[in-house]
C-alpha cells in the first residue's frame, strides 16, 4: 500500500512517498530535488517538474527516491520503451526525448567546464548523436542469481536483482547469447559477454562447465569492426562499446590535430591501437604507448600490416618523457580518472603543436584542461553520444597551442591598483571598466566584491572583442557588523563612515578576477583581512578629508596614507586592503601560464609572500557567485 505524500520534517525512511519540485540533473543522470534541507535523487524525473516519488534509500549525505506519479510532467518526457526501465537502473533516461538527452549531455559538459575548470562560456558544440539510440552496445556485464542461473542486473539503491531476457541497449549478437545463457549459468557470481554484430564473433567470460550450456565459453578474445578495420581485442582490454560513434571520434581526432601525412603522432593510452590505426593513413609515424600487456599483444596484430605504426609498452607518465622523438600531435584517451599529474607537465614541457583529448568523465576532462590551458586554448570540445539513455558523455577537445606573448590589462583605474602591479615590474596596460558599482538585493559583501571583480574583466575583454591577453580587475570593500562601506559620494559622507569606523576592529574584503581570454579560463576569488582603525581626533578626520584623499577609498580611508596613519593590520594581507592582493594575482597569472619576471626581484608591499598563504573563496562559474 502506498503511504500518503510526507508532510512533515520527520526523518525519512525508506518508503515514504514525497511530492518534490525537481530542480537539475543529479550526480548519475536522477533529477535532484531538496526536502528539508536535504538532497534527494530521484530517479525518472526530468527537472522542471513535479512529481511524487518513492523513498528507496536513505543514505548519510543524500536520500534516493523514485518518481510514481507525475504532477507537472516536463515537454521532454516520453514513454520508456523497455519493460525493466525503473526496476534495471542500467538506463537512467529512456523516459528524456532523445533530443533532450542530447542537450543535457552538453550541458553536463558545459557545467564540468564552468565549475571545475573555472572556464567562462566555454565553446562547447552539439552533441553528436549516435546513429543507433538503442542496440548500440557490444559489451555486457551481467549479475547472476546463483540459485536459478539467470543473468540480469541490480538496481543501483534498492540492491534488488531483476533477471533481463532482452536488453535493449545491446546489440544482436549479445541478445542472442543472452537467450542462449539465460538460466544455466548459477555456477558464476557475475559473467560478461563482448559480441560484435559486424563479425559474428564473441566471447563469454568466464569459462562455464554446465553442459547445459549451449555455446563455446571462455574465450580469451575476439573480433570487432570499426570503419572497416577488424580489431582484436583480449577479454580484460579496453575497447568503446559503440563501434559507430567510435569510427566518428577517430574521425573528429583527425580533423583535430589537422594531419596533413608527415606528421608523428603520439597515441597515449593506446589501448588494442583502434586510434593508431585509423590515425596511420594520416600520418608519417604513429607510436602508440599502453600499459596493459594483453591491450599491447593484440595492438601489435592489429597493426601488422602497417609499417608506420609502432607500439611502447608502459605508463604514459613513464614513457612519454624518454621519446626518441618530440610529437606534432598526441591523442589522449585515458580512464575516466583522467592523466596523470607528470603526463600533463611532460606535455607543457614538450609542447606538441596539438593534442586531442578523448574523455568519458567531464569532470576530470575540466580538471586536466585547466593545467594544459597554461600553454593551450581548447578550441572546442565536441560532446559525441557515446552511450544513449544514459547520462554518460564521451567528447573530444582540440587543443593548439596559444600565443606566448599575450598582455596583462589591469581593468581598473586605481592608482593604488596600478602601483601594486608596477612594483612587482610586472608589464601591463590599464582600461578600466567604467561599470556600475550597486549591491543587488540582500547580496553578501563577499558575494558583491565577487561579482563586481568578475564583470570588470569581462566587461573589458568583451569590449575589446579579446581573444588573448590576461584582463586582471578587482573590487574592494570595507565591512563593519555585516555591512558594506563602499567609496563617499562626497565630504559628508566620508566623514559619517570615518566617524562610524573610528577606533572599530573591521574587514577590508576584496574580489579579484584574473580572466584569461585565449582560453576562456576566469579564476574569481575574495580575500578579507582584519584591520583596527585608531582613535583619531576630528581635526586630523577633517584634515584628512580636505585633502581629497578619501573620495575613491572604500571606508574613506586609505590604510597606507603616511599621513593621516588612520588604522593598522591585525590579520591578513596588507596589499589586500589597499585594494588588490599581488601576491595572490602573481599566482593565478603563473598558473595560467602569463610570463612573469623572476619572482625573486619582485617588490611586494609589506605584509605578502610568494607563494602566497592566503586562503581562496573560488567563484561559482554556473551563472552566479558563491556566497
Amino acid at each position: 500500500m502506498i503511504q500518503p505524500a510526507a508532510t512533515v520534517s520527520s526523518p525519512l525512511q525508506r518508503g515514504d512517498v514525497i511530492d518534490l519540485d525537481l530542480l537539475s540533473w543529479g550526480r548519475l543522470g536522477e533529477a535532484m530535488a531538496t526536502h528539508h534541507g536535504r538532497d534527494v535523487f530521484v530517479f525518472g524525473g526530468i527537472p522542471g517538474e513535479t512529481v511524487s516519488a518513492e523513498v528507496v534509500a536513505v543514505r548519510r549525505k543524500y536520500v534516493a527516491a523514485q518518481v510514481l506519479s507525475v504532477t507537472r510532467p516536463s515537454p521532454h518526457r516520453v514513454s520508456p520503451p523497455c519493460s525493466y526501465f525503473g526496476q534495471c537502473t542500467g538506463c537512467q533516461w529512456q523516459h528524456v526525448s532523445y533530443a533532450a538527452q542530447l542537450d543535457a549531455k552538453a550541458g553536463i559538459v558545459v557545467d564540468a567546464l564552468e565549475r571545475i575548470g573555472n572556464f567562462y562560456s566555454p565553446p562547447v558544440l552539439e552533441t553528436i548523436p549516435s546513429p543507433k539510440p538503442f542496440g548500440y552496445r557490444n559489451h555486457a556485464r551481467f549479475n547472476i542469481w546463483r540459485s536459478t542461473g539467470s543473468l540480469g542486473f541490480t538496481h543501483r539503491e534498492r540492491r534488488r536483482f531483476v533477471q533481463i531476457d532482452r536488453c535493449l541497449l545491446m546489440n544482436d549478437r549479445t541478445n542472442e547469447l543472452l537467450a542462449q545463457l539465460q538460466d544455466r549459468c548459477g555456477e558464476t557470481s557475475a559473467l560478461s559477454i563482448r559480441a560484435s554484430d559486424a563479425t559474428g564473433d564473441y566471447l563469454v567470460q568466464p569459462t562455464l562447465k554446465n553442459p547445459d550450456v549451449p555455446v563455446p565459453t571462455g574465450q580469451k578474445r575476439y573480433r570487432e569492426s570499426v570503419a572497416g578495420h577488424e580489431f582484436w581485442v583480449a577479454s580484460p582490454s579496453f575497447f568503446q562499446v559503440n563501434v559507430e560513434q567510435a569510427a566518428r571520434l577517430a574521425e573528429l581526432a583527425i580533423d583535430a590535430l589537422r594531419l596533413s601525412g608527415a606528421e608523428t603522432v603520439v597515441d597515449a593510452y593506446a589501448g588494442v591501437g583502434a586510434f593508431s590505426v585509423l590515425l596511420s593513413s594520416h600520418a608519417a609515424r604513429v607510436i602508440g604507448i599502453e600499459e596493459s600487456t594483453a591491450a599491447i599483444a593484440d595492438a601489435k596484430e592489429n597493426s601488422a600490416d602497417l609499417p608506420n605504426v609502432e607500439f611502447i609498452t608502459g605508463k604514459v607518465e613513464d614513457i612519454l618523457p624518454g621519446l626518441d622523438v618530440i610529437p606534432d600531435a598526441v591523442v589522449l584517451d585515458p580512464s575516466r580518472t583522467g592523466c596523470q599529474p607528470s603526463v600533463l607537465e611532460t606535455l607543457l614541457e614538450i609542447a606538441p603543436p596539438r593534442i586531442a583529448y578523448v574523455s568519458c568523465n567531464p569532470q576530470t576532462l575540466a580538471r586536466d584542461l585547466a593545467v594544459l590551458c597554461q600553454r593551450y586554448r581548447f578550441e572546442t570540445v565536441q560532446p559525441v553520444d557515446m552511450f544513449p539513455q544514459t547520462h554518460h558523455v564521451e567528447c573530444l577537445a582540440s587543443l593548439s597551442l596559444k600565443p606566448v606573448d599575450a598582455e596583462i590589462v589591469l581593468a581598473s583605474a586605481s592608482p593604488r591598483r596600478r602601483a601594486l602591479l608596477s612594483d612587482l615590474g610586472i608589464d601591463f596596460r590599464v582600461a578600466p571598466s567604467n561599470i556600475p558599482e550597486d549591491p543587488e538585493p540582500d547580496e553578501t559583501p563577499e558575494r558583491m566584491v565577487r561579482r563586481l571583480s568578475r564583470e570588470k574583466a569581462l566587461a573589458v575583454a568583451e569590449q575589446e572583442s579579446a581573444d588573448s591577453g590576461y584582463y586582471v580587475a578587482a573590487d574592494s570593500t570595507v565591512v563593519l557588523d555585516g555591512e558594506s562601506i563602499a567609496k563617499p559620494a562626497d565630504a559628508a559622507d566620508a566623514r559619517a563612515m570615518l566617524t562610524r569606523l573610528r577606533g572599530t576592529a573591521h574587514r577590508v574584503t576584496t574580489g579579484i578576477t584574473v580572466y584569461d581570454a585565449a582560453t576562456r579560463r576566469c579564476v574569481t576569488e575574495s580575500h578579507t583581512a582584519d584591520v583596527l582603525m585608531r582613535d583619531f581626533s576630528d581635526a586630523e578626520m577633517e584634515q584628512s578629508i580636505t585633502s581629497g584623499t578619501p573620495m575613491d577609498k572604500a571606508g574613506a580611508y586609505a590604510i597606507q596614507d603616511d599621513e593621516f596613519r588612520p588604522a593598522t593590520m591585525r590579520h591578513g594581507c596588507y596589499s589586500n586592503v589597499m585594494g588588490l592582493p599581488a601576491c595572490r594575482v602573481v599566482e593565478i597569472l603563473a598558473d595560467m601560464g602569463c610570463e612573469l619576471p623572476d619572482r625573486a626581484h619582485m617588490t611586494v608591499p609589506p605584509g605578502c609572500t610568494i607563494p602566497c598563504p592566503l586562503n581562496s573563496t573560488p567563484v561559482d562559474t554556473s551563472g552566479s557567485v558563491a556566497p
